[in-house]
């Protein structure tokens, strides 16, 4: 073995990739509130939250600063992290917020305390528009996925999600009661096209937005995570330029924007990277936001 690989093996730490550019307060921080999305962001490439960065939050909630979970996915998607933290238990950890910015869960009192839905009107329109381009959609309950058509997207996301699947026969009669998101699955050049006219067409009346590059997400109007933050940190007398948020992605746009403190993870997207305030050293492998967390936060 070679001098050098003797020691490349040794040193086993991350290593800060220079092509992520980050950008670091000059400071320590003391945000209020912490929100953070899951996928790409708090959780790993295994889809899980290292003990490291249970820790580094665990002890932000100690210092006083609200623990939020900030996720695209359904409420009772949210609750095998939320256990994971560790934080319910305590005031800073009894919030989350589920679907996108479309239902604030209170933990404690195990309710909805804002929610909002998109009417069954457009959710058909949404529907008939992906079906011209033969690409399936999904809406959710509380802990089950519902889909007209079954597919290999629907399948994948109930089980990354642990959330039921059903598939219902007369669907566009079944949307007509309204939900909190419809996704619309397929291959990403479609839906890029789908994007632009559906939101021209449904404008005031749905946020239709690209959450992954394979996932199209049709929103209530005026709806986002951002939002939710806003609700939230309202109720909690806290003002958004002492939130911080972390995300990567494009449904993480209003929250990096309306949150003072946002922080995009250095795996994230050129665009989010520009919209935040702070871009982390280390991607969501290499615990990117513990160490934020533990350089720029904790005391």
């Amino acid at each position: 073995m070679k001098e050098n690989d003797f020691n490349a093996e040794k040193d086993s730490s991350p290593k800060i990739d220079a092509a992520a550019s980050p950008k670091l307060p000059a400071a320590k921080v003391a945000p209020k509130l912490m929100a953070l999305d899951l996928d790409d962001s708090l959780l790993n490439n295994s889809l899980a939250i290292s003990d490291r960065t249970v820790a580094s939050l665990k002890a932000a909630a100690a210092q006083g600063i609200y623990i939020v979970i900030c996720s695209g996915r359904a409420p009772s998607a949210l609750l095998p992290f939320v256990r994971r933290l560790d934080v319910a238990g305590k005031e800073q950890g009894r919030y989350a917020v589920a679907s996108n910015g479309s239902a604030i869960l209170d933990l404690w009192e195990r309710r909805e305390i804002y929610s909002a839905k998109v009417s069954g009107d457009v959710l058909v329109r949404a529907k008939a528009a992906a079906a011209d381009l033969g690409l399936p959609c999904q809406v959710y309950g509380s802990s089950t996925i519902y889909a007209g058509v079954d597919n290999q997207y629907t399948r994948m996301d109930s089980e990354l999600t642990g959330m039921d699947l059903e598939l219902v026969d007369d669907f566009d009669e079944f949307l007509k009661k309204g939900y909190a998101k419809m996704i619309i699955p397929g291959d990403p050049k479609i839906l890029a096209g789908l994007q632009k006219s559906l939101a021209e067409e449904l404008k005031g009346q749905a946020v239709v937005l690209i959450s992954k590059p394979y996932f199209l997400e049709v929103l209530p109007p005026n709806c986002g995570k951002g939002e939710a933050l806003e609700f939230l940190c309202g109720r909690l007398g806290i003002n958004m330029k002492d939130a911080m948020a972390f995300g990567d992605s494009m449904n993480d746009e209003s929250m990096l924007v309306k949150c003072g403190l946002s922080v995009c993870m250095s795996n994230g997207m050129d665009q989010m990277k520009k919209a935040a305030a702070f871009v982390t050293r280390f991607t969501n492998d290499q615990d990117g936001i513990a160490d934020f967390v533990e350089q720029f936060v904790l005391n």
